[in-house]
């Protein structure tokens, strides 16, 4: 769903007119009309050569090349290197967007629909030119049956897509929302003759193998299927003269390899035989990045600052479950985690602890509820956690100022034992005498080990916590049906919060299946509070929405925070691969690599 969430938006005009080069959330645009090319790029970077990395995604193959149906695995960053949306953000501010497929856009004064006027030169790989009825049969397809119903729950106040003309497409809105047009802004277009055969539409769910007819800069080059993929770069490529572009798309071909897990991607690192990885295990970046190519120095091992949002990786709790429905049973589960200890003693202090939904933004609530959070949680008192109205929630801690684990599992136990559940026979059990057994899901018996802690401390208190591995289809299978009590999930953040929440923490989407709202939340005050936030006109009233929507998703113990980190970790090979430093502040690695990095000759034996 990258495409979907790309951060563009639109600013309004007295009247719909073009020559709107780009747009900002909160008007706010850094690029001028006539800009010539991002600051952090190289507008001289040498093209050509290859790129060779490894997918850190959980896929351990892949056996389709539709990136947007429900069922299948597609290859590493398909999605990202063939197509294209309407307009393109940029890795140095955040909330904006600047033409890319259309030349122009305008925003009704109502702000009920927004208009874009494509590129005449924009051509498919086909070499048909980019329509507006490619515009809206992607649009359509999207939220289509076949599709992921994560589109339908984004795009679900958009009221329709009409087409006005070969090259100018409006999109209409049910209620004026200063975030849709960035959101229709973003979707991925694609051709309307991809997965026609014999001059006849197949249902999108059986466009499985047919080859993606894109607009991107890339095509799918030589494939070892399942297992390698590389993309090449399209010579007859139609944007490369844009100033969005300028600087970037740098290399010929960019191979992207899969390995089974982790410690053959690092062994294959250190033999060469790919040349950039990310690295998100602290013992692996600690004790394990060494060898003959970094003391020599081809291969580099550093970090890179960032100022991207934190996220929220948690350990997700499926309060569908009757063992977890209960809040006080799922706040006790998280008072038996010691994080201190984990990150002393297992990541070797190198992580600060996740606290909240929105860390390392201006959305991140803090304290007592402000006068204008205070507007919108005292009307739901009640609905909400008592707690949620009075200081932010902090995840407990196990040492300092009297702290330690013993005194959690003692307020562990008393919460448990309010809903129900008491130690007798050997197992915590409740008023049926059903013992408290809970699964841990993964697809990496790897999480055993940081899960193995929390285990111990949860057998104290009566409670058996399984750790169950599966491989990564059954894993995402499971997911997606919602069968499972624990997992973790690493939610990505956003320094602009709207429609997409929708998808994470809406009750329809608790309903959906392969939704996002894995912890099944489904409440209408928190429905409430994310209407405050997609409907917000200004700044000034985003964010008490989004700080209320923190404290009452927080005090309901949905989540339990895990791990964050303010830097990419990356061993890249020094004397192939260049950039232009600084990293930008707000860009993904892999796609600041892929998309900004060149090839650079091997220096001479």
């Amino acid at each position: 769903m990258r495409g979907c969430l790309l951060s563009v938006v639109l600013a309004l005009s007295a009247a719909p007119s073009w020559a709107a080069h780009g747009y900002a959330l909160w008007d706010d645009l850094k690029y001028p009309p006539g800009f010539k090319a991002f600051d952090y790029v190289n507008v001289d970077a040498p093209k050509g050569g290859e790129l060779r990395l490894v997918s850190n995604q959980r896929y351990s193959t892949f056996d389709k090349y539709n990136p947007f149906t429900i069922k299948g695995a597609p290859p590493a960053y398909l999605d990202s290197m063939l197509f294209e949306s309407l307009l393109a953000g940029s890795m140095d501010e955040t909330g904006s967007g600047y033409g890319l497929l259309a030349e122009d856009v305008a925003v009704a004064p109502d702000r009920l629909s927004v208009t874009f006027k494509l590129r005449p030169e924009a051509r498919f790989h086909n070499g048909m030119p980019v329509e507006a009825a490619d515009v809206k049969h992607s649009y359509d397809t999207l939220i289509g049956p076949y599709a992921s119903p994560g589109y339908k729950t984004l795009l679900q106040e958009v009221d329709g897509c009409d087409v006005i003309d070969a090259r100018t497409v409006r999109f209409r809105f049910k209620t004026p929302n200063r975030e849709l047009p960035l959101t229709v802004g973003g979707l991925p277009v694609f051709s309307r003759a991809w997965g026609v055969e014999n001059g006849k539409a197949k249902p999108f769910d059986q466009v499985v193998m047919d080859i993606p007819i894109g607009s991107g800069a890339y095509k799918i080059g030589p494939v070892v299927f399942g297992r390698d993929i590389t993309y090449v770069r399209d010579p007859n490529y139609w944007g490369r003269d844009l100033a969005v572009n300028a600087g970037s798309h740098n290399f010929d071909r960019i191979t992207v390899k899969i390995y089974k897990d982790n410690t053959a991607r690092l062994e294959a690192l250190k033999a060469g035989e790919f040349d950039i990885m990310s690295f998100y295990s602290a013992g692996d970046w600690a004790r394990r990045v060494n060898g003959k190519r970094f003391d020599s120095g081809e291969l580099i091992k550093r970090e890179f600052p960032h100022k991207k949002p934190a996220g929220f990786q948690s350990y997700v709790l499926n309060s569908r479950r009757d063992k977890l429905s209960d809040p006080r049973v799922r706040e006790a589960l998280g008072l038996a985690l010691d994080y201190e200890w984990m990150n002393r003693q297992m990541f070797y202090g190198g992580y600060p602890r996740v606290r909240d939904l929105f860390g390392n933004t201006d959305c991140a609530a803090e304290g007592l509820p402000s006068a204008d959070e205070k507007k919108l949680l005292d009307p739901l008192r009640g609905k909400i956690p008592d707690a949620a109205l009075g200081p932010m929630y902090q995840p407990p801690v196990t040492e300092g100022n009297g702290h330690s684990l013993r005194d959690n599992l003692r307020q562990a136990r008393d919460l448990l034992k309010q809903a129900g559940w008491e130690y007798r026979d050997g197992a915590l059990r409740n008023a049926k005498n059903q013992p408290m057994v809970l699964e841990y899901l993964d697809s990496k018996e790897g999480g055993a080990r940081t899960v193995t802690p929390w285990v111990r401390a949860l057998e104290k208190l009566g409670i058996t916590l399984n750790f169950v591995s599966v491989d990564f289809a059954l894993y995402q299978e499971r997911l997606d049906r919602f069968q499972f009590d624990i997992t973790t999930i690493n939610f990505p953040g956003t320094n602009n919060p709207g429609q997409s929440l929708l998808e994470i923490f809406g009750s329809k989407a608790a309903k959906t299946e392969s939704s996002g709202n894995y912890m099944g939340v489904s409440t209408p005050a928190v429905d409430a509070l994310l209407k405050k936030i997609v409907e917000a006109d200004t700044k000034a009233d985003l964010l008490p929405a989004c700080r209320a929507l923190d404290r009452v998703i927080m005090h309901s113990h949905y989540l339990i925070p895990q791990w964050t980190l303010s830097s990419y970790r990356l061993v890249y090979n020094g004397w192939r691969l260049g950039f232009k430093a600084p990293m930008p502040p707000y860009a993904g690695a892999e796609d600041w690599v892929m998309n900004i990095w060149w090839a650079k000759a091997p220096p001479k034996p």
